[in-house]
């Protein structure tokens, strides 16, 4: 049996812990589609997860990693192939189930979506979950009818990270007007290379304001919350909207029902993991039709899977900027 290194989150003393461990084919769920892994990739919950700051893994011990692309090796399902180009993410995986920090992993039929030709598996993993989920949030806007090219700006928070990053990107590639916040002005000159027009501080919206402000936003894809999304909503436009799919500001929302009842201002929740087929089909047909894959490169770099223990920490402080892919061979 060949044997694969992998990432595996434990409980120890009732705190979680990861650690590389060897495993066997044998030692994956008995779950119908084997998948070779090319790559995974780092997001903020992954980050959460590596280092124990949060218990993600409900279910440990559980290789860790939300996202994975790869190819199948073997397959009970009459929906996949031996050959089939392949991506995961979402569905519990590393909370409840197995994830992508291993070689080979065993998933469902259902979780998986087939990969565009135009899109490579490295590709695949620098949009990762956080860019999926991006253009679910840009789908959510259009769909929801709150923006259109040349309505009016569209902001984006957390603006360098890998939500937001992709979101920009997306966005300028479809003819908006992008602002992006962000609490890294350095990082000005590469938001505005994946299409922002304008940059704010992040800090004029993590002050506690009025409930209703200046109107500014057409629709906005926000991935902090608190604070800043009960700012952006009381910025909205009369009939704008909000996409929110992220709390790495906090989880509450201290804000009031004004904007909602006096200017129509829709709040969209985003959910990334258990989306329906047809939402995820629809965001990685966009991310194959309109992300600029230059502008992909620019944000992305790709990283051993033995630095994860130290990416995670730097994700949590908010030393990433971009993307970052996980490469399970290494």
């Amino acid at each position: 049996m060949e044997k694969f290194n992998a990432l595996v989150i434990a409980d120890v003393d009732g705190k979680p812990q990861a650690s590389f461990k060897e495993l066997g084919l044998g030692d994956l769920p008995d779950l119908d589609v084997l998948v070779e892994v090319a790559c995974s990739t780092l997001n903020y919950k992954d980050g959460l997860a590596v280092s124990g700051k949060q218990k993600i893994a409900r279910k440990p011990p559980l290789i860790g990693g939300i996202d994975l692309a790869g190819k199948v090796v073997e397959s009970a399902s009459p929906d996949w192939a031996v050959g089939d180009r392949v991506v995961v993410n979402g569905w519990g995986l590393s909370e409840v189930h197995n994830g992508g920090y291993s070689r080979y992993q065993r998933v469902k039929p259902e979780w998986i979506v087939r990969l565009p030709d135009a899109i490579s598996f490295e590709q695949a993993m620098a949009i990762g979950t956080a860019g999926y989920t991006a253009a679910l949030c840009v789908n959510a806007l259009e769909r929801w009818g709150a923006i259109t090219p040349g309505s009016g700006d569209v902001l984006v928070t957390g603006a360098a990270g890998g939500v937001g990053s992709v979101a920009i990107a997306l966005l300028a590639s479809a003819g908006y007007r992008v602002t992006a916040s962000t609490g890294r002005q350095s990082e000005a000159e590469y938001l505005r290379g994946l299409g922002a027009s304008e940059i704010i501080d992040r800090a004029t919206l993590s002050e506690k304001g009025p409930p209703l402000q200046k109107e500014r936003w057409a629709g906005a894809v926000d991935s902090v919350g608190s604070v800043t999304l009960a700012n952006v909503l009381s910025q909205t436009v009369y009939g704008g909207a909000v996409a929110a799919c992220g709390l790495a500001g906090g989880a509450d929302l201290p804000a009031t029902v004004l904007p909602h009842i006096l200017r129509g201002v829709a709040l969209l929740g985003v959910d990334s993991v258990m989306a329906p087929h047809a939402l995820r089909a629809a965001a990685w047909s966009r991310l194959e039709k309109d992300l600029d894959f230059d502008k992909l490169s620019a944000m992305t770099t790709v990283e051993p899977m033995s630095r994860l223990p130290e990416l995670a920490v730097d994700i949590l402080a908010g030393k990433i900027r971009g993307r970052v892919v996980i490469d399970v061979t290494r």
